[in-house]
C-alpha cells in the first residue's frame, strides 16, 4: 500500500538546471525555523514527502537541517539541500572558508545548491570562489538569490559558469514574470520566496482565490502554488504544521485552465511588498 510520501515523490514535477542536475520544483522553506522544535518540524517536512530543503547562514540552522537530512533515513543523493552565503567575504580565500563552515554546520559533504543570498558589492569575487567549489564537487550547482536586472547582468559579465537558479520574492501579488523570462533567456531558473507574502497580504481569504479554489476543490494556497508552479517557478513554501505541509504538496495532480491563469494574473500589482534590496546594491 502506498503512503502518502510515496504519492508526493511520485507526483513531484522537477526543473532540470542548465548542468542537468534535477531539481524538485516544490520544497521546504526554513526561514525562522529554530532549535529543537525546528529540527522536529525538518524531520516532519522530511516525512511527509519534501525532498528539497532551503536553508542559509542567515538563518541560523544550518546545524539543526543538516542533522535532520543526515538522521532521516533517507539516501543523501535523494535529499536537495540549498544553503546561501550570508555573510560578504571580501576574498575568494574567505568566501571559500566561508562555504567549508556552512558545509562543517551541516555535517554533509556537499550541498545540491549553493547560492549568494544577496547582491554583495564583492558578489562577482564570491561567485568565483563558488565556481571552485563547484568545480571540486563541494556543491552539485551553484546561483544567486535576490539579483535583480542590473546586479543580475554584471555578474553574468563576470562570471564562467552561468548561474543556475535565482531566488527571489514572487508571488500572486508580485509574480516578476519579467524577471522569469530574462532568467530564462540566459538559462537560469527562477525560484520564489515569500510565496504566501509572509503574512504581508491575507492571501489565504483571497476572495478571487478562494472562488477558483473552490471550483477545483482545493485551497486558495494550493491554487497560489500552482499558479507559481505552472508558470515555471519553483516554490519553498514553510509550514509549522503538518497538514499544511501535506496541502503545500499536493499541487501537482491538477492543472489550472488558461482562464483561471488569466484571472490570477489579474492580482500582480508589479511592486514589491518587502522592498529590502534593489539594483543599487552593486
Amino acid at each position: 500500500m502506498k503512503t502518502t510520501e510515496d504519492m508526493h515523490r511520485e507526483t513531484m514535477e522537477y526543473q532540470t538546471l542548465h548542468n542537468g542536475v534535477r531539481m524538485p520544483a516544490a520544497g521546504f522553506g526554513t526561514w525562522d525555523v529554530r532549535g529543537t522544535a525546528g529540527e522536529n518540524i525538518i524531520r516532519m517536512a522530511l516525512d511527509t514527502g519534501y525532498r528539497l530543503i532551503d536553508t542559509a547562514q542567515m538563518y541560523d540552522n544550518e546545524e539543526i537541517v543538516g542533522k535532520a537530512v543526515r538522521e532521516s533515513g533517507i539516501p543523501r543523493r535523494d535529499i536537495f539541500v540549498t544553503t546561501k552565503l550570508s555573510r560578504p567575504c571580501a576574498t575568494e580565500e574567505e568566501t571559500a572558508r566561508s562555504i567549508a563552515s556552512s558545509l562543517q554546520r551541516l555535517g554533509l559533504d556537499y550541498v545540491d545548491l549553493l547560492l549568494i543570498h544577496e547582491p554583495y558589492r564583492a558578489s562577482v569575487t564570491m561567485y568565483r570562489a563558488m565556481e571552485k567549489a563547484y568545480e571540486q564537487g563541494l556543491a552539485r550547482a551553484i546561483g544567486i538569490s535576490n539579483f535583480l536586472p542590473v546586479p543580475f547582468q554584471r555578474l553574468l559579465q563576470n562570471c564562467r559558469i552561468i548561474p543556475m537558479v535565482n531566488q527571489i520574492e514572487s508571488h500572486v501579488y508580485y509574480m516578476q514574470l519579467d524577471q522569469r523570462d530574462l532568467l530564462e533567456k540566459a538559462g537560469t531558473k527562477m525560484q520564489a520566496w515569500a510565496s504566501f507574502t509572509e503574512g504581508r497580504k491575507p492571501i489565504f481569504t483571497d476572495p478571487l482565490l478562494n472562488d477558483i479554489a473552490r471550483r477545483y476543490g482545493r485551497t486558495a494556497a494550493q491554487i497560489a502554488l500552482r499558479y507559481q508552479l505552472q508558470n515555471g517557478i519553483m516554490v519553498i513554501p514553510k509550514t509549522a504544521h503538518r497538514e499544511r505541509m501535506e496541502e503545500n504538496l499536493n499541487v501537482f495532480d491538477f492543472i489550472l485552465q488558461p482562464e483561471d491563469m488569466r484571472l490570477i494574473g489579474i492580482l500582480d500589482q508589479g511592486r514589491s511588498l518587502f522592498n529590502w534590496y534593489g539594483d543599487d546594491w552593486m
